[in-house]
């Protein structure tokens, strides 16, 4: 049997797709235009501000006055926020299933705004498996900050040599496992599943 007692699994491209252009092109149609307002408006680095715990209330006014043109875009982003989930990673969610089936304790680390949390979390119903979910936003924390993996533990009641995180980030993963932790670096729910089976986690 694997030593792993818990499994914790990132959210954003391990559960769920994540695109801001996906949302970007509900409110633009020209190609090269939702282009540009991806890579200089709605930008993963400005939006991982929020992921950090800085309120929409002050990122949205700002962003507008820098960008009026694209106001109503960025108003979209702020109200729709799951317009840049398209769906599910396929497969993910039934590996989940198979755990908790086996009643191997569940858990999440989510680099996630708290507010847009709030839009999410009732859309999928596989996160219901999970015991505790770390979420950045409301922590004010960011993986891979160190202190962010220690709050899990504390919170989620084993020690990091008795959990395997599972993310798509190799900066996220690096920063586990330098503290102990098991670690799989996802890439597909293949690739997942056989890590899981290897380490007696799932059966056949």
């Amino acid at each position: 049997m694997s030593e792993v007692q818990a499994v914790v699994f990132d959210v954003g491209r391990v559960i769920a797709q994540w695109d801001l252009g996906h949302l970007v092109a509900k409110c633009i149609d020209d190609p090269a235009e939702r282009a540009w307002v991806h890579a200089h408006v709605i930008t993963e680095t400005w939006h991982f501000q929020h992921d950090g715990g800085r309120p929409l209330a002050e990122m949205v006014p700002e962003r507008k006055a820098l960008f009026p043109r694209y106001a109503h875009v960025i108003d979209h982003y702020a109200a729709n926020f799951t317009d840049s989930i398209p769906g599910r990673v396929p497969g993910t969610h039934l590996l989940i299933e198979r755990l908790a089936a086996r009643e191997v304790p569940l858990f999440a680390i989510t680099n996630f705004g708290a507010e847009f949390w709030e839009q999410y979390l009732p859309t999928e119903p596989v996160l219901g498996h999970m015991r505790d979910i770390v979420v950045s936003g409301r922590e004010r924390l960011v993986k891979p900050e160190p202190q962010i993996f220690r709050l899990a533990a504390r919170r989620f009641g084993f020690e990091p040599q008795a959990m395997l995180f599972i993310d798509d980030n190799a900066d996220n993963i690096a920063g586990a496992a330098s503290l102990g932790w098991h670690v799989h670096h996802f890439s597909h729910a293949g690739a997942l599943e056989a890590d899981l089976l290897e380490r007696g986690l799932i059966a056949p």
